[in-house]
């Protein structure tokens, strides 16, 4: 493994690297990693944080050789790559040229200039932390955490919320619109509980035929009705041990949610067909699109149960709301994705990033990998532009701040920041604010934020 303090690089070809090349590499802060067999150049790119690499490409490469180079910058699309060719330009045969186009970010020829190709590693080095840095998490974040992609303040508070509740049994309520990551907030919590070892059901409780909702959540006996040939397990009884997450909790039927109580106060279940209670050790997750206070008072959903739901909640943020994460993920589904794409997109334009910007996002995360997929295989430039993505620019589903929204948010914003650098003692960052403690505590209860996380 290359030293990780500092900037390394791969060099693979079947000649050496010119010495005078390598030793201004070298003197200029590079580690240079040469290899000239594939396998061990994956080895060394998996075990290595790196960001550039330089292929040597000769027309006496066979087919064979130059499908292997592709295959191989295809898989590692982080690295920004840079063709090393001994053929000049006009002499290089299509078929360099074309895997020049569509795999690499520039080329040299050789003999090789060494100030115009160090200036090029260095653009090649910003350009890839640029578009990969940011989306990496912290070891201790665990996967599903990792695809929660972000860093708003209103993401990093959802991720503080889940460190919290994930320590403690209580069940957790997640509201949030569609396709804003409920499951994965879910998920996340299991994954940091007591219970990670155990399974994690989920139930689409607006998904179940109503005939089936009992015998589907808590099971039956054999010879319960008709076609009742043997015992089944429910969901909550395959939940033992591990954690059950009810998504869409506010669909379950009027008659049916007398069973959910039961079980939140009792820890018990009863099969259909049976008059035994089998105790059931599982930690309850909810989720729900809808305003469960709304659905209380027009009957929907029992009072009592939704006290015993919402013992803690978590809402999970719209996309709109986190503008600064908009990129991040772009470029995080772009990379995830990056195997179904054509081969010569390498990004997004500045003018379609601008358009995600400005989009309302209606569908949230799950509409933006929705439209990331469809443009990276049907993109036919380098970039892909707002037209691939699908996205009319007349439409009314984009979101222009008025003043006042903007203001909001420049304002919320930095007494966040503030708050976080000085460890929330309020005197210090009304002083840095230039406010009075009076105006900054006002301010904190107009954004609706809290001290205590």
């Amino acid at each position: 493994m290359m030293n990780s303090e500092a900037r390394s690089l791969i060099y693979l070809g079947n000649s050496e690297l010119p010495e005078a090349i390598f030793d201004a590499l070298k003197s200029n802060g590079w580690q240079v990693c040469a290899v000239s067999d594939f396998d061990q150049a994956r080895k060394i790119i998996s075990n290595s944080n790196l960001h550039v690499g330089l292929v040597e490409l000769s027309c006496k490469q066979s087919e064979a050789y130059l499908r292997q180079i592709e295959n191989l910058l295809r898989q590692y699309v982080k690295i920004e790559w840079i063709a090393l060719v001994h053929t000049e330009y006009e002499s290089l045969p299509s078929r360099l040229r074309q895997i020049i186009v569509d795999c690499f970010l520039d080329f040299h020829t050789m003999p090789l200039a060494t100030q115009y190709l160090l200036a090029n590693i260095g653009h090649a080095y910003g350009m890839s932390r640029m578009k990969w840095d940011n989306l990496s998490c912290p070891d201790d974040i665990e996967e599903t955490e990792k695809e929660m992609v972000g860093s708003s303040p209103e993401i990093l508070n959802l991720f503080s919320k889940i460190r919290k509740v994930a320590n403690v049994s209580a069940p957790v309520l997640i509201t949030g619109e569609s396709g804003t990551g409920k499951e994965l907030t879910a998920h996340a919590i299991h994954e940091r509980s007591k219970f990670k070892d155990g399974p994690f059901i989920t139930v689409n409780c607006g998904a179940i035929p109503l005939s089936l909702i009992q015998s589907e959540l808590f099971g039956y006996e054999k010879g319960a009705f008709t076609g009742a040939h043997q015992r089944k397990i429910g969901h909550f009884e395959a939940a033992d041990g591990g954690t059950i997450f009810l998504d869409e909790v506010g669909d379950l039927p009027l008659d049916q949610q007398i069973n959910l109580l039961r079980f939140l106060q009792e820890g018990t279940i009863q099969r259909v067909g049976s008059n035994q209670p089998v105790p059931i050790n599982t930690r309850v997750i909810a989720a729900t699109h809808v305003d469960l206070n709304h659905a209380v008072k027009s009957g929907k959903l029992r009072e009592d149960l939704f006290y015993r739901l919402n013992v803690l909640q978590l809402r999970t943020p719209p996309l709109r709301e986190r503008q600064g994460d908009i990129e991040l993920l772009a470029n995080y589904f772009f990379k995830k994705f990056s195997h179904e794409k054509s081969s010569n997109v390498r990004g997004f334009s500045q003018s379609c990033l601008a358009v995600m910007r400005d989009y309302a996002w209606e569908g949230n995360v799950r509409e933006l990998v929705n439209r990331i997929r469809h443009a990276m295989v049907m993109c036919e430039n380098r970039l892909i532009s707002a037209e691939d993505l699908g996205i009319d620019q007349k439409s009314h589903y984009f979101h222009f701040l008025s003043l006042k929204e903007v203001r909001d948010r420049a304002e919320k914003e930095a007494i966040n920041n503030a708050l976080h650098r000085l460890q929330k003692n309020v005197t210090l960052v009304a002083r840095t604010l230039g406010v009075s403690r009076v105006t900054l505590y006002r301010l904190i209860e107009k954004h609706g934020i809290n001290l205590a996380d």
